[in-house]
């Protein structure tokens, strides 16, 4: 089965020019003060952006917009020097950008990604550069690991310069593109960023098991990354045609499919089809989503869109938090002021669960620091971000059990949370 996502994106440029040449020939066409879009996660173009800070004297400013970097890349060590920084989820490669006075933080959720860069959007991109595929037997390239906003930006954008690395899997769906949609091919043999899997602990499976009560045979999942995830899926596998629309899958979900207990036969929408907008994981995970044609990478405009989440059938959304306040405010982007990550999609899930009997979970150890600070506050800090507004708190799991939030009152809500804090601050959250 094949899904046209057109609709839910901006129309093709007009053919460009589709030139070979070296990574000096694409970058010196980048104009001075630019903003230059970067993809996030495995995504990242190694070798452009290296080869783009060897040539920054070629510049006296460039803006360089990314999301969440999995590792540090060359441009970050000259801050100002000439490169600025804008992100929509903050990382920890980025903090020292930060500390240099070099990075703006853009509050934006996952869905809103795409309308930033547009022409006559708030941040409209000059330039993206991105890592391709090598063409596959149809002449098509692959962005492999990241459409999200990217092919939005690669649509619109007035230079598109693009990585050509052999490593770099090929997927299907809006991931594919033709080589007029590129204005220059850089051959690089380049690493692609890898995502080490989280191993999960004790703790981490004590929380999934909760969440994996709420998952029944037909279920469509969403879920993100890290060592809960990763337990709730090692719990599934006794679970039947559960399906998948998620903003980014990663190695779990390999063992979801082999047990039989994911096949999206029941999935309202793209039946058959595990739907993401990312993709990130091991070296296995690549080779094993290579021209996988169960694997369809789509738009953030579509897996976050509102509409279409409004027809997905037993939805359970699962993502995580800082804090959660005891009327259910939920902060999973700040500590103490200090930005540390970014909303992602958890508003735009949190929201498309509501629209159709769906479960949004917020599943995240009771306490931080060792233990000494509870997640579940009587408020949230004065300076904490609200990601996700009472209004959308649905479950809360923490290894002490579940706190049902939706249509209950404000001193219910606070009991149910109180009762799912860790003992030690149960007394304290009045």
């Amino acid at each position: 089965m094949t899904v046209d996502f057109d609709a839910y994106l901006p129309p093709r440029a007009p053919a460009r020019a589709a030139r070979d040449g070296s990574a000096e020939q694409a970058l010196r066409e980048i104009p001075d003060r630019a903003r230059v879009v970067v993809p996030p996660m495995s995504a990242t173009p190694l070798a452009l952006l290296s080869a783009l800070d060897d040539l920054r004297a070629g510049w006296t400013e460039l803006e360089i917009a990314t999301g969440n970097l999995f590792e540090h890349v060359p441009p970050l060590d000259h801050p100002n020097e000439p490169f600025r920084f804008s992100t929509y989820q903050t990382s920890g490669p980025l903090r020292a950008a930060e500390q240099a006075g070099a990075l703006e933080h853009i509050p934006a959720t996952y869905a809103q990604v795409p309308g930033l860069f547009r022409p006559g959007g708030p941040m409209p991109a000059d330039a993206i550069l991105i890592q391709v595929s090598t063409a596959g037997p149809e002449g098509m390239y692959s962005l492999g690991t990241s459409v999200g906003g990217i092919v939005d930006v690669v649509r619109t954008a007035p230079l598109v310069i693009a990585q050509v690395n052999p490593h770099l899997p090929y997927t299907f769906g809006a991931a594919e593109l033709r080589r007029e949609e590129i204005d220059w091919f850089v051959e690089a043999d380049s690493e692609v960023v890898q995502l080490r899997r989280a191993e999960p602990g004790r703790l981490e499976r004590e929380i999934a098991s909760s969440v994996a009560d709420l998952v029944t045979d037909g279920a469509t999942l969403q879920f993100g990354i890290g060592g809960v995830p990763e337990a709730i899926m090692g719990m599934l596998g006794d679970r039947r045609d559960l399906g998948v629309h998620s903003g980014l899958i990663s190695d779990g979900i390999m063992g979801l499919v082999e047990t039989g207990a994911l096949t999206g036969s029941r999935k309202a929408t793209a039946p058959g089809l595990i739907i993401t907008t990312e993709a990130a994981g091991s070296a296995e995970f690549f080779h094993w989503i290579d021209r996988n044609p169960a694997i369809c990478l789509a738009p953030a405009g579509y897996t976050h869109s509102l509409q279409v989440l409004a027809q997905q059938t037993s939805f359970v959304g699962i993502n995580s938090a800082v804090q959660v306040a005891l009327d259910g405010t939920i902060n999973a982007e700040s500590v103490g002021g200090r930005q540390i990550s970014g909303p992602g999609g958890q508003p735009d899930f949190a929201a498309g669960a509501m629209l159709n009997g769906g479960i949004s979970v917020v599943a995240m150890p009771s306490t931080a620091a060792r233990g000494a600070v509870s997640r579940i506050v009587s408020q949230l800090d004065p300076e904490a971000v609200v990601t996700t507004p009472r209004t959308l708190a649905d479950r809360i799991i923490t290894e002490y059990g579940q706190a049902a939030l939706a249509g209950r009152s404000l001193d219910a809500r606070a009991d149910a949370l109180r009762a799912i804090a860790h003992p030690d601050f149960r007394d304290q959250l009045a």
